[in-house]
């Protein structure tokens, strides 16, 4: 008793935490509160399932005022099993779990709800069951595919009237760096034609669900509804035309998921359906963000436990996984929402603070239902190990859980190329750390499923940090677009934007010049970009479509050599084709002595420069300027 005393204890305090951190909404009821029984039913989670699929024993979460007075009973069903009920710690919640039959036809099933105390009071949820459709599902990303990132609402703003909707909480400020800006998903749909001309392959958007946070819900990471696309951004149907037009154009979808935690606002927050929903502290504790408390040999219980179940910010409640009956929640979601709308690909955030056992069985269940989805994750962390760690089949960690990932965001190779653009050489400092930073890839089960970046929506712009120079600028491009993996783009890097982390980061998610109706420029254009601009866009354009062509490019083998003089050279090919790449990260030209590299170069007598398309002799040496990549298909 006394253990169960103060495990009571705990929980209590940790409720109060909740209310003083600003985890409740203001004026709302603490969680299980009894309230009134009312007349229908506030949420079905998911809405609908299939038939047919392979996650065929669907837990659905019912959530309306004084539901546990309710039994539930299955109506008239086909290949249908209600196999059971379970009630939550809050008086509002019923979790329903059906199991489907492989041979059950697409129906409508009745669950019948009867007040247990009151004769005669009752109603019927009619759950769907539906044909899956035809449509091509989790095409999945390979190395030939190029990834843009997009902020929705900072990208183009293609519906005014969806700027502000009655009863959010956050309205229309664009001339807020942290404020709603009004771009939506129609603002994309409109300028599709725009990235596939450019030669991305594939879209990533930061999340799109309703975040109806009272501030700084532009960039979607507080998530209030699992289920909805949030209403200034689009709706649910928009979100699957958009997929559909994405397809229609060879193009993929990249969903941004979050796992980890919601906004202080959603419903769950009002009246939490188990006391064990979220992990809760006698104090306010965010997280440590050392996610290498999970592999260190020596950590402490209470540094891991901090890092797992701390907060990652105040307004960002941290979800237990550890609940199961949470657990089917979310893969239950992430599954509904790729045969909902045909999703190719997931982004993990913030992949290691959740539970890792959990996180391994939502990449199985995923895998297991869509075998193409291709899966990478956010590991924001220093070294390649504490990286890895996290990657499939890493032996190291099987003692603890079974990571099922198949490949990770590879930060470690973006701060070797920033190093290499912005540090003095030495040996292991500037390109050199690109080099020893590759040499690593031994670690990885694959590789060439990380994502290659150089920056992204929580960072500096890649142009910013290199100082403004274009020529480093375009080393940094044409070291993306050659190296191993899949490469990511984040929006207006074409334009040439600007902007640094601090002290906001919407100084770093700035609007794309002309996505608004009125904006003095347009971007999207070539006579609304300066010449400098139109430079760097056709730099990049260039190469994006040489790559997409090219297989020894995204999918050959690599040959890298040690650097020197601060010029590194390596070769992408295959039995049709060999690229050179050499990339001088010094200050000052080089003449590059081609002897060192005659075991890839036998049999080639000319290079041609794949961008200004000049054919260049390969006899004895090669002279490249002060920061300058060049990037030759070898000919005989």
């Amino acid at each position: 008793m006394k253990g169960k005393t103060a495990l009571w204890a705990w929980r209590a305090a940790g409720w109060m935490v909740l209310w003083l951190c600003g985890a409740f909404a203001a004026g709302a009821q603490p969680a299980f509160n009894k309230v009134p029984v009312t007349s229908g039913i506030h949420r079905v989670e998911p809405p609908n399932w299939w038939v047919g699929m392979r996650h065929s024993r669907v837990e659905i979460l019912l959530h309306r005022p004084g539901l546990q007075a309710f039994e539930v009973r299955l109506g008239r069903a086909r290949g249908v099993v209600l196999e059971r009920v379970v009630r939550g710690d809050s008086p509002n919640y019923l979790f329903v779990t059906l199991n489907i039959s492989p041979k059950a036809p697409p129906q409508t099933v009745p669950l019948l709800l009867t007040h247990r105390d009151s004769a005669g009071v009752g109603f019927t949820v009619a759950f769907p069951l539906l044909a899956r459709e035809a449509a091509p599902k989790a095409q999945g990303l390979t190395p030939r595919d190029v990834i843009y990132l997009i902020m929705p609402d900072r990208f183009a703003n293609g519906d005014p009237s969806n700027d502000n909707v009655p009863g959010m909480l956050d309205t229309l400020a664009r001339d807020s760096l942290l404020g709603r800006h009004g771009g939506d998903l129609k603002g994309i749909l409109d300028h599709l034609d725009y990235l596939k001309d450019l030669g991305v392959t594939a879209l990533w958007l930061n999340p799109e669900l309703e975040n109806d946070q009272a501030e700084a819900s532009y960039h979607g990471y507080a998530i209030t509804d699992l289920y909805h696309i949030d209403r200034r951004l689009g709706s649910n149907e928009l979100y699957r035309q958009l997929v559909q037009a994405c397809h229609q154009r060879g193009m993929k979808i990249v969903r941004d998921v979050v796992p980890n935690h919601i906004g202080n606002h959603h419903y769950w927050m009002r009246d939490l359906p188990m006391r064990d929903w979220v992990n809760t502290w006698p104090t306010m504790t965010q997280t440590s963000y050392r996610a290498t408390t999970l592999l260190d040999p020596y950590a402490s219980e209470h540094d891991r436990k901090r890092f797992n179940d701390g907060w990652f910010v105040p307004s960002m409640p941290d979800l237990n996984q550890r609940n199961p009956h949470l657990a089917n929640y979310l893969i239950q979601q992430a599954i509904w929402w790729v045969e909902y709308a045909g999703i190719d690909a997931f982004r993990i955030d913030t992949y290691t603070y959740p539970d890792q056992a959990f996180m391994s069985r939502f990449c199985r269940a995923l895998r297991a239902e869509y075998p193409m989805l291709s899966l990478f994750g956010e590991i924001w962390e220093h070294g390649v190990i504490p990286q890895g760690f996290f990657a499939d089949n890493q032996p190291m960690h099987r003692a603890n859980f079974d990571a099922d990932l198949p490949g990770v965001l590879d930060f470690q190779l973006c701060f070797a190329i920033h190093e290499a653009l912005t540090r003095e050489q030495g040996w292991t400092e500037g390109i050199s750390r690109l080099y020893y930073t590759m040499v690593k890839d031994y670690f990885y089960e694959d590789p060439m499923r990380n994502v290659v970046f150089l920056d992204n929506h929580d960072m500096t712009r890649f142009f910013s940090i290199v100082g403004e120079d274009l020529n480093r600028w375009k080393c940094g491009i044409a070291w993306l677009l050659t190296t191993r993996g899949i490469p990511q783009v984040y929006y207006g890097t074409e334009i040439l934007s600007t902007g640094f982390e601090a002290p906001s980061h919407g100084n770093i998610r700035k609007d794309f010049p002309g996505g608004w109706p009125g904006d003095p420029v347009n971007k999207f254009t070539a006579e609304g970009r300066t010449p400098l601009e139109n430079e760097a866009f056709q730099y990049l354009r260039t190469l994006l479509h040489y790559r997409y062509r090219t297989p020894s490019l995204y999918a050959g083998r690599l040959m890298q050599f040690v650097p020197e003089r601060g010029v590194y050279v390596y070769f992408r090919y295959d039995e049709a084709k060999t690229i050179m790449v050499v990339l001088n990260t010094a200050s000052e030209a080089r003449t590059v002595e081609l002897g060192r590299f005659a075991e890839r170069l036998q049999g080639f007598q000319r290079a041609q420069d794949v961008i200004s398309r000049q054919v260049l002799p390969l006899d004895k040496s090669l002279t490249v300027g002060a920061y300058t990549p060049l990037v030759l298909e070898l000919m005989p």
